[in-house]
């Protein structure tokens, strides 16, 4: 036996044992081509990845503008309805007491003298013509009775003891109320039913 053939393990050939070395070789090599990145590329991923981030940025701003464009233009599309109906209020407001004067005329007006009559008429149609034209622009009036009090459009003044009218409903109309397309300009001062004791 020859000293080469005693250092072999037992089952190799000798060229088996070379083509492993050059095997383990190569791996090595291979370990530090792979530890030795190029710092170009390193830099390019560096730079692909701040590209990426800023284009996710940018688009996330477009995004949040566009998104607070569209509130801004639902937002004053909101106001300038609200303007359009109730820019009027003011105005409303003023004519409440012609209107109210009005209904004092005609409730203080003597319907049985012959000789009023003319003027009574004259009274109740500027009155009628007056609500109607108020009513085009979305005045209503709040004046209904034995109908239930709504916080919203009624003020009570009095609580009264009726059998006629159901408990918590307005049993009698001091002043009239008006809303201005279903807001309400002025409540109306009611006496209120309640159950008798």
């Amino acid at each position: 036996m020859s000293s080469k053939e005693q250092k072999t393990p037992e089952g190799q050939a000798p060229e088996e044992i070379i083509t492993e070395q050059h095997d383990d070789v190569e791996a090595v090599e291979s370990d530090a081509s792979a530890e030795q990145v190029d710092p170009r590329d390193e830099k390019i991923a560096n730079l692909e990845a701040q590209l990426a981030e800023s284009q996710t940025r940018e688009r996330d701003g477009v995004l949040r503008i566009k998104a607070e464009m569209e509130n801004l233009r639902r937002r004053t599309e909101l106001d300038i309805e609200k303007a359009h109906k109730f820019a009027l209020e003011k105005f409303v407001n003023e004519l409440l007491p012609v209107l109210d004067s009005l209904d004092r005329a005609l409730e203080v007006a003597n319907k049985d003298n012959t000789d009023m009559a003319a003027m009574i008429e004259g009274i109740e149609l500027t009155r009628k013509s007056m609500l109607d034209v108020v009513g085009k622009f979305g005045v209503q009036v709040v004046d209904a009775i034995d109908v239930p009090m709504d916080p919203n459009v009624h003020q009570a003044i009095a609580m009264v003891e009726s059998e006629d009218i159901a408990p918590g409903n307005v049993l009698m109309v001091m002043q009239k109320g008006y809303t201005l397309n279903g807001r309400t300009i002025r409540a109306a001062m009611v006496s209120v039913a309640k159950a008798k004791a």
